[in-house]
């Protein structure tokens, strides 16, 4: 049982998120965009304070987070572009130390979240459940696989407790979702490459968390969440896949048509 002892926490705060987020998803429009605003704004003050920010600097860049995404939302993209980049050369101007991270994960935050909003707004309910799916289930997978697994430690100088095992676990959970939202929407078999790609950009937006906490000397981001520790632990999978899912509906025909 030592290896679940986390395992209550983290399934009733997960529940709670899951009917915040639900709501919001199923609403769409303003209330989705207003959530994510304020799940990026906080990621960025859990980020402002991991790095040693004082307490205002870091509400403030959380609320200029927040406020740029709003914005964002009801603007075209080449005018709410120049917004969002806005954040980060705030903080290079507010900031003293370790300004290359804030820039670096701020951007990360703030381009994740428009892609998120702009993937409701453009693909509907059906291909967000999807990209929920893919990350929830390599996240679950990851975590049952890991644990009763166990082996090679995928990189424990970073991330201690992550194995391969659980790591290649989550690729498949992915890959079967997308095998599954195949077959409902007639998509092209693209739709599992791209789903186990997803779970992969999760997982290295998790590494990537990990790594900025260790180097911090930080156990979580804050304690806002009982079991997870701050949303910035909670979603940092979901920063990964959102950023490449923003890239591939840029560059690519997405959802992929059928053969």
């Amino acid at each position: 049982m030592t290896n679940f002892a986390d395992l209550m926490p983290r399934i009733a705060t997960a529940l709670v998120l899951v009917v915040i987020g639900g709501a919001a998803v199923w609403a769409a429009g303003p209330w989705f965009a207003a959530l994510i605003a304020v799940v990026c704004g906080t990621m960025v003050w859990e980020l402002a304070r991991m790095i040693g920010a004082d307490q205002k600097r870091a509400l403030g860049l959380g609320a200029l987070s927040m406020t740029a995404l709003m914005a964002a939302y009801t603007l075209p993209l080449g005018l709410a572009l120049p917004l969002l980049l806005a954040v980060p050369m705030a903080g290079i101007a507010a900031l003293h130390l370790h300004r290359r991270i804030f820039m670096t994960f701020t951007l990360a935050i703030l381009f994740a979240g428009l892609g998120l909003t702009q993937h409701l707004t453009n693909f509907g309910l059906i291909w967000m459940l999807w990209l929920i799916g893919v990350v929830v289930a390599s996240d679950i997978a990851g975590y049952f696989a890991g644990r009763l697994l166990g082996g090679p430690k995928f990189w424990p100088t970073v991330s201690p407790k992550k194995t391969w095992s659980g790591t290649i676990a989550g690729w498949v959970a992915a890959g079967f979702v997308g095998w599954i939202v195949m077959g409902v929407t007639g998509a092209g078999i693209d739709l599992i490459g791209i789903s186990v790609a997803l779970a992969m950009m999760a997982q290295m937006g998790d590494i990537a968390e990990s790594a900025v906490k260790r180097k911090m000397g930080v156990k979580d981001s804050s304690n806002l969440l009982p079991g997870h520790g701050g949303l910035f632990d909670r979603f940092d999978a979901m920063l990964g896949a959102a950023v490449l899912l923003f890239v591939i509906e840029s560059l690519a025909e997405f959802p992929p048509v059928p053969v």
